[in-house]
């Protein structure tokens, strides 16, 4: 008789569980992602995932059982879309990040912006769905994929069919951008291909970019020529587009509201963040008004201290969610946690002085989790060579008063507030104002958050490769 079999499943950055499976493991990966979903009471779309000890224990997409035994570590990666029937194909991209923090920390429950808008975006998708075509584009792709079965005949899509077919896809790329890199052209090609084979050519969204243009989409007037100075009135001049990871980067105003309406709650907000208790309607304005407020800031560029002063709610982690989609305390700290093994045996590798200054920080840690995670990111800027004084600030036995006063004074940082040196912290922040110490916020913005993580230099490049052996 075959012996229980038992997975232990990572369901998210801070939640895993037994799986027992009996009697043995099933035969196919279907069976497989049925009883997990059926054991984890599982209700969203997923796939499988499987630490590959030949990559130095990274996961990877399950496509067969006998990749797995028992007891191995398998990892739900949630699809953000679903095919429109049973016979659509899907390409999948795999992550090298942890599943999408579902932690239930305060700034994760804050909407991303007004539902009434009709620019939200949402992430580029791990798996990238081609959408069903209109009906006589979809007739013609039938009989040139028959045809191409039985004999191989490549199709030559007449101007309608293409434009139908690249008429479908922008309508789907642009739920993500409207300014796709290469490499999302190549995933949409790819994905296009895999489902019909019969096709080889790739589009471009530069007429639809006209056509968005035209009807008023304001991520693309951004870049008019009458919105550059008349000295430099050049379409390649200072193209505003997403650059750092942001989603929802120039949005439209909500549906019923004007700028004249939306400038009226700003000015309301001016007095509400001065009252008490007022949280939620303090909240509720400024996702309103998040529309009106970065197209301010993308339009006209004003210095901090000026929005600042028009926006005094606005340095909050919740409008790091509203324009990536992600939260950013939690989701930082579970992915610094999930990475945390991984960094340590990076950071034992290194030898010399640098080698010791790291042993020493591993050697401070404790089994309090805010102890540890202050060690990791001293140990990130000791490893690439920057000085983790100017990135964490110690406030020991300080009164609130003097604390913010040194607060205000950091452009960027990570503040950690004590009673005496080496007691457990009670408080920790993070502090954003400008952009220093250039490979350890690249790190942890593209490495440890995820955000835009396609584009490394060469030194951060070199660092995943090691965390991820």
């Amino acid at each position: 008789m075959t012996a229980q079999a038992i997975l232990r499943v990572i369901l998210g950055p801070d939640s895993s569980q037994r799986v027992m499976v009996s009697p043995g493991l099933p035969s196919t990966v279907t069976e497989l992602e049925a009883e997990i979903k059926t054991q984890c009471k599982i209700m969203e779309p997923f796939r499988l995932q499987f630490m590959d000890t030949l990559f130095g224990n990274e996961f990877v997409n399950l496509t067969s059982m006998a990749e797995i035994q028992n007891k191995a570590t398998i990892k739900i990666v949630y699809t953000s879309c679903q095919p429109q029937d049973q016979g659509e194909d899907r390409l999948s991209f795999p992550s090298t990040s942890a599943p999408d923090d579902t932690s239930t920390c305060g700034d994760s429950t804050v909407s991303l912006s007004s539902p009434e808008s009709t620019s939200s975006r949402s992430s580029w998708p791990d798996l990238f769905c081609i959408p069903r075509f209109i009906y006589d584009a979809e007739i013609k792709l039938a009989k040139a994929h028959v045809a191409f079965k039985e004999n191989g005949m490549l199709l030559i899509p007449d101007p309608k069919l293409k434009s139908d077919i690249l008429q479908g896809l922008i309508q789907e790329v642009v739920k993500h951008t409207v300014y796709p890199t290469d490499s999302k052209f190549d995933q949409v090609a790819e994905a296009l291909i895999l489902k019909h084979p019969c096709l080889k050519e790739k589009g471009s969204p530069t007429n639809y970019r006209t056509h968005l243009r035209k009807v008023g989409c304001p991520e693309v007037c951004v870049n008019s020529l009458k919105n550059k100075p008349p000295e430099k009135c050049s379409p390649a001049f200072d193209v505003k587009r997403p650059k750092r990871g942001e989603v929802d980067y120039c949005p439209s105003l909500p549906l019923g509201e004007s700028e004249q309406s939306l400038e009226k709650m700003r000015v309301e907000l001016l007095s509400d963040v001065k009252k008490r208790n007022n949280r939620e309607t303090v909240m509720g304005k400024m996702n309103r008004t998040f529309a009106l407020r970065r197209q301010e800031v993308i339009f006209n560029a004003p210095m901090i201290c000026n929005v600042q002063e028009r926006w005094p709610a606005l340095f909050h982690p919740a409008e790091f969610k509203r324009i990536t989609t992600m939260p950013l305390q939690s989701r930082f700290l579970s992915q610094l946690d999930y990475l945390s093994e991984s960094l340590l045996k990076v950071f034992a590798k290194r030898s010399g002085q640098q080698g010791k200054k790291l042993k020493d920080i591993a050697a401070m840690m404790t089994d309090d989790i805010v102890a540890r995670r202050e060690s990791l990111i001293k140990g990130l800027c000791v490893y690439l060579n920057e000085n983790p004084d100017i990135l964490v600030q110690e406030y020991m036995d300080m009164t609130e008063a003097t604390a913010l006063s040194a607060i205000e004074k950091t452009t960027v940082g990570i503040y950690v507030s004590r009673d005496t040196p080496g007691n457990y912290s009670f408080d920790v922040g993070i502090i954003i104002e400008g952009v220093v110490l250039r490979y350890t916020f690249e790190v942890i913005q593209k490495v440890v958050m995820g955000l835009d993580a396609t584009e490394l230099s060469r030194k951060a490049q070199n660092f995943k490769t090691k965390l991820l052996m």
